[in-house]
């Protein structure tokens, strides 16, 4: 089987995978995306654009899901990422300032 159809299959089952585990993201209340929109129009949120900037000084990735979430009495952006080593990275972006608070 050549390189490319292989990596392609093995991308799409981690993928599907991640559903099921980034739809509950431990710790945060993750706002609606209602809330999303009125939290950014109210300023105590950065636009995702601005937040994803952020994300390359954490770790570089490619972005598979974006998260706005309550982090006990701050917003932050929860980003999981498919590094380019292969692993599922989740970095953590305070969403006011946009600065990097964790990445595991």
């Amino acid at each position: 089987m050549p390189v490319f159809p292989r990596l392609s299959f093995v991308l799409l089952i981690c993928l599907a995978a991640f559903p099921a585990q980034a739809a509950d993201v431990p710790g945060h209340a993750c706002l609606s995306k209602a809330e999303q929109r009125a939290a950014v129009a109210s300023h105590k949120a950065i636009p995702l654009a601005k937040a994803l900037e952020a994300r390359t000084r954490v770790r570089h990735g490619d972005l598979v899901r974006a998260q706005l979430c309550q982090d006990g009495d701050k917003l932050v952006y929860v980003l999981t990422l498919f590094g380019r080593s292969g692993k599922v990275i989740t970095a953590t972006v305070d969403a006011a300032s946009g600065e990097p608070v964790s990445a595991r």
